[in-house]
């Protein structure tokens, strides 16, 4: 799905661009979560695990993305930067086509400026707007509490928890926790 591009002030007075990537962003968006990555460690990826993934597969990759009727993904782009991504996935089956999920990624510097926020909102307006959907839902990794506030914030609660879910480089071990948010 093609997202309809919009602009919006940022808390410190920029102006920041929501769009849709596509494959002239290939380079700029494999280095955006690849540096994200190696910003935080709850992301489901460490650099590394990207260094095999070439630019014709992220060209495929957001070129699938852009024509996927079941799935949106925005670039928020601040200073001709790409400042952070999200995406939106719906299901399709007969039993759970009432189901969104989404995620999202900023870089860190560009946290506390509203994108996380902005970004929610047209995700929810998307998932509103498509007929039959309820819920929307997302994971997260115990210990990111920046993340928690913010998906709290925007309406989410916890659900579940998946004990141990993921394993960090030293050895330890996490839990991921559900959330959902019924519109």
């Amino acid at each position: 799905m093609v997202f309809k591009e919009t602009e919006f002030k940022l808390k410190d007075g920029r102006v920041a661009l929501l769009r849709s990537p596509h494959e002239d962003d290939a380079e700029e968006m494999l280095r955006f979560i690849i540096n994200a990555s190696g910003e935080t460690d709850f992301l489901m990826k460490y650099p590394e695990e990207y260094a095999d993934f070439t630019l014709e597969q992220e060209k495929t990759f957001l070129n699938e993305a852009y024509r996927n009727e079941n799935a949106m993904m925005i670039a928020c782009v601040v200073d001709g930067r790409i400042a952070g991504s999200c995406q939106i996935s719906f299901r399709t089956g007969m039993k759970d086509r009432h189901r969104a999920s989404v995620a999202i990624a900023l870089l860190q510097e560009f946290w506390n400026l509203g994108i996380g926020t902005r970004m929610f909102e047209e995700m929810f307006r998307i998932a509103g707007e498509r007929n039959g959907v309820r819920q929307i839902e997302l994971d997260f990794v115990e210990g990111n509490s920046r993340a928690r506030h913010l998906y709290e914030k925007m309406g989410f609660r916890i659900t579940g928890v998946k004990p141990d879910a993921i394993r960090r480089k030293d050895g330890t071990y996490v839990n991921e926790y559900m959330m959902l948010k019924l519109l």
